[in-house]
């Protein structure tokens, strides 16, 4: 396990999603998304929770940053429990916890010039003195993602994919987060652009010292990316530790299934 303090940490996490029926739409059951998950992201590292789809992974970090609201457990950000705060002392903490999306078409306003779009976050903060101050800093954003400053002016719909996952990561880097949480972030793009746009978020970590918490289906991508990794059940995680140990020498029997079912021979590690 890392030796590096947790930015953030869960524990006893539990979300459930009410399963309606009938005229009355009475509640006759639960789905357990999230039951019952301890989780730690290292500050300053990447945290890979990996899973097949419908483990509960995207709940997680939608609960986190409380866009869906657990049912119990807590989720402490610097000695803070962000569960236990109403809407007005959580919005400081919203400033410093942002995410992209898996698919950024659909993270985007098509009506948004691009500049708007990652500005948006800055004024909601108040970072910038002013509209100028905050466009040079769009410009500065887009360099850092490897986009051209004048493209701002274009709307959404004129990038290709993997452009507009950059111009997410921007937007989501424009209000200076310290974690990261990145849900799916390149299985909606072309396999030859996923390469790109991992490295880009490794160098990004890397510069900027950012905790991620990287949520993919894809042991690949997991091992290419994270110093850790939490292997997530059925609304459970069943094993975490070194990505480096849990995809060599997997433990529990699930992850051992995963790792026998992923494609090829090996992993290339982050640490590699």
């Amino acid at each position: 396990m890392s030796e590096a303090a947790p930015l953030l940490r869960a524990e006893g996490l539990r979300v459930w999603f009410p399963i309606r029926s009938g005229l009355f739409q009475r509640t006759v059951g639960w789905v357990r998304a999230v039951d019952g998950v301890d989780l730690a992201v290292p500050a300053g590292q990447t945290l890979a929770l990996v899973g097949e789809s419908g483990c509960g992974k995207s709940t997680i970090g939608r609960a986190l940053l409380r866009l869906v609201e657990p049912q119990a457990g807590s989720a402490w950000f610097e000695g803070v429990d962000l569960l236990k705060l109403d809407a007005e002392a959580l919005h400081p903490y919203r400033r410093a916890m942002q995410i992209v999306f898996q698919d950024p078409l659909a993270s985007l306003d098509p009506r948004m010039r691009v500049r708007d779009a990652i500005a948006e976050g800055m004024q909601s903060f108040g970072i910038g003195a002013d509209e100028r101050e905050r466009t040079e800093r769009v410009a500065a954003l887009l360099k850092r993602v490897h986009l051209e400053p004048a493209q701002m002016w274009r709307y959404p719909h004129e990038f290709s994919g993997g452009q507009r996952q950059r111009i997410c990561i921007a937007r989501a880097l424009a209000v200076e987060p310290d974690l990261l949480v990145a849900d799916e972030p390149v299985s909606a793009l072309d396999v030859s652009v996923q390469a790109q746009v991992l490295d880009l978020l490794e160098e990004i970590r890397r510069r900027l010292e950012l905790a991620v918490l990287f949520i993919t289906h894809d042991l690949r991508v997991a091992a290419q990316v994270c110093d850790e990794v939490a292997v997530m059940r059925e609304g459970r995680v069943v094993e975490h530790g070194p990505a480096s140990e849990v995809l060599v020498r997997p433990q529990h029997a699930y992850t051992q299934a995963l790792v026998a079912a992923a494609p090829g021979r090996g992993f290339a590690f982050a640490s590699q």
